[in-house]
């Protein structure tokens, strides 16, 4: 999961959080609310109903000692005046307020917030209850839930969409310096050293420790360059000396004969570490882009080539070369590179191959994506072997003497040069076939 992702699911759940705890405290403080006001306004009615004791209406039933109770028309509000049994002369005016259902009409019950009072009056005490329906708080209760999960939503959804264009905002220079420092970096001596803009001192301090390991990098480099030229420069001048030498030595007339097979087979020798010097120098070389890659390169013409260059070799082992390239396809890169790429695979496919097999190239054009694909009837590799075909010194079953396990391995670098994939399909004993995916035209 992304930064930029895992900071905006933080934030928002934080957020959902503190606003779930103030939904629940704004619930809780409704009622509280509620009922302190619907109290004030029953205090206020038991103030009036107690000066209205004097009216015809209420003192009628006083005067009779009869329970005097009168609903509104909706039965929200009811005012109850109950004598009382004995006299009380020292009732307190303390009020005491219940909540409590009361029977309307035998069927219907309503729930009422009521304030009960006793009083003396006339020489009589008396209990008044006032009563107001607190069905409309637990609408109002309903009414601020639902308003309470719809604002948390909206909220919701306005904190994860915010979160996430800022974090973008946010991260915006990392990712530009984990893409252009790190990602697209292929060779150090070409590494882009512009300061990435930034007001984050966190992301400034990441983008020049990049800088400064690549400066590290880059001077490594060079001495590695350096090293391997020389090295190559040091080993192949002595080995032509000596090839010379030896070469000379074998045009004396009087040289036995015994000595002579010596000289041979020092000069094979000789010849042996040379190619195996040049083919090292040159994955070296290929690994640290040291080629340029401005030729256009026509695959076509490049396998024709081949074939007329190992012409000899085919014909030297019955071998029927079939070539089915349909496609006129040139790819930006480095000629002699992807001569000697196709090159090898080819000499592969006849070194491996058996007496009178077949060698067959064809190739593939779908959405731009060019592929060609060199097939042979030869010896095959199982599974094993395949997983380590591109590894150096990696040898498989030959009469070939010139053979040093470094064909595919050439071939792994200047595909990755080109940034060209290979694939091996083989069947031990049925053949083998190399696929290169090109990825765009050229």
């Amino acid at each position: 999961m992304k930064l930029q992702v895992k900071l905006a699911l933080y934030n928002t759940l934080t957020k959902v959080a503190i606003i779930l705890f103030t939904g629940l405290l704004i619930l809780l403080s409704i009622e509280k609310i509620s009922y302190n006001h619907i109290e004030v306004r029953l205090e206020d009615d038991k103030e009036e109903t107690l000066k209205s004791l004097e009216s015809n209406e209420i003192n009628r039933f006083l005067s009779s000692q009869q329970v005097y109770t009168d609903y509104n028309i909706l039965k929200e509000e009811f005012i109850s005046i109950t004598p009382a049994a004995k006299y009380d002369p020292n009732v307190s005016k303390e009020v005491k307020f219940t909540t409590e259902p009361r029977n309307l009409d035998k069927k219907n019950f309503q729930v009422y917030r009521i304030l009960s009072h006793k009083f003396n009056f006339n020489g009589h005490t008396y209990l008044l209850q006032i009563g107001e329906a607190i069905e409309s708080v637990e609408e109002l209760k309903s009414i601020i839930k639902k308003f309470t999960l719809l604002v948390l939503f909206i909220a919701l959804v306005l904190t994860l969409i915010s979160d996430l264009v800022f974090t973008k905002f946010l991260l915006a220079p990392f990712y530009k310096i984990i893409d252009r420092k790190l990602i697209k970096v292929n060779d150090p001596m070409n590494f882009d050293y512009e300061k990435i803009q930034t007001t984050t001192q966190d992301f400034e301090l990441l983008d020049d420790s990049i800088s400064s390991l690549m400066k590290k990098i880059s001077n490594l480099f060079i001495l590695e360059k350096q090293f391997i030229a020389n090295v190559s420069h040091e080993l192949l001048t002595p080995i032509s000396i000596i090839s010379s030498r030896l070469e000379n030595i074998l045009l004396h007339e009087d040289l036995s004969e015994g000595s002579e097979n010596k000289m041979h087979a020092s000069l094979k020798t000789l010849n042996r570490l040379k190619s195996i010097i040049n083919s090292l120098l040159l994955i070296s070389k290929v690994e640290n882009n040291q080629f340029d890659k401005a030729d256009m390169v026509m695959i076509a013409g490049v396998v024709k080539e081949i074939h007329e260059e190992l012409e000899d070799r085919i014909e030297e082992k019955h071998l029927t070369f079939t070539n089915h390239l349909k496609y006129i396809y040139s790819i930006q890169g480095n000629r002699p590179l992807m001569h000697t790429l196709l090159f090898n695979i080819i000499n592969n496919s006849i070194k491996y191959n058996n007496p009178k097999g077949s060698i067959t190239i064809s190739d593939d054009l779908n959405d731009d994506v060019y592929a060609i694909t060199i097939a042979d009837t030869g010896a095959g590799m199982d599974q094993k072997q395949i997983e380590n075909a591109f590894n150096r010194f990696e040898k498989f079953d030959t009469d070939e003497k010139e053979s040093y396990g470094l064909g595919l391995a050439i071939v792994k670098s200047i595909t990755a040069f080109h940034n060209i994939k290979v694939k091996i399909s083989s069947v031990k004993n049925k053949g083998t076939s190399v696929k290169l995916i090109f990825d765009h035209l050229a």
